[in-house]
């Protein structure tokens, strides 16, 4: 997941520097890794280990299990391992895929910084996808944009879009924090005549809320 690596690592650095002449901003954050991720009741799912819910429209499904394909189209299975939570349409194999990661004990945020973080993620981006398809493919990349979730304070989304054996790719990643968590949300749509992928996506997203850390 490199594009998660690329943040994690800026940050890293980031709150190095912060932690030569600042204090903590926070205690070390700690993750009962004994609960379970999260319980699925139908559609819907609400997470245990970290404070969050979100739902799966009609057609698409829920799990905590890696889907099979999700290598096949080009994650990696140790970065797929990180994730909680994965939301996919079996019949277009567009996906989406929530990993929540604690934050620094130095590590400040804010809008400007979620956003810059976002757009320099990019570069692991188009290396990954050269590495994985060569210079061939050549990604058109969207703008950096403010995102909205509930209960996140600060969010931003970033995307690319390419074609691969003639199927057209969107490939998003949304970065948030929501103290004391760093929220990561990849998504991948393939088009496919007749589906609307990126509806049910909006709705995927629209349902996605950090609750109560109590």
């Amino acid at each position: 997941m490199a594009i998660k690596r690329s943040i994690i690592g800026i940050c890293f650095i980031l709150a190095l520097l912060m932690g030569c002449a600042g204090v903590p901003v926070r205690e070390a954050v700690k993750v009962d890794l004994s609960l379970p991720v999260g319980k699925i009741e139908g559609s819907q799912f609400k997470g245990i280990r970290y404070p969050f819910n979100v739902s799966a429209p009609p057609g698409w499904r829920v799990t905590t299990e890696i889907p099979t394909f999700m290598e096949e189209l080009g994650y990696e299975k140790a970065g797929l391992e990180e994730s909680q939570v994965f939301i996919f349409n079996p019949s277009t194999q567009s996906n989406l895929q929530i990993d929540f990661t604690p934050a620094g004990r130095y590590s400040k945020f804010n809008q400007e910084l979620i956003e810059w973080l976002t757009t320099a993620a990019t570069g692991s981006f188009k290396e990954e996808l050269e590495k994985d398809y060569g210079k061939g493919v050549k990604a058109e990349i969207g703008p950096t944009t403010p995102f909205s979730f509930k209960g996140v304070p600060f969010a931003a989304k970033k995307y690319a879009t390419y074609t691969l054996k003639g199927v057209k790719r969107e490939q998003g990643w949304i970065y948030g924090f929501s103290e004391p968590y760093q929220i990561f949300v990849l998504y991948m749509v393939l088009e496919k005549e007749g589906v609307d992928d990126r509806q049910d996506l909006k709705m995927i997203l629209d349902s996605f809320e950090v609750t109560s850390k109590k």
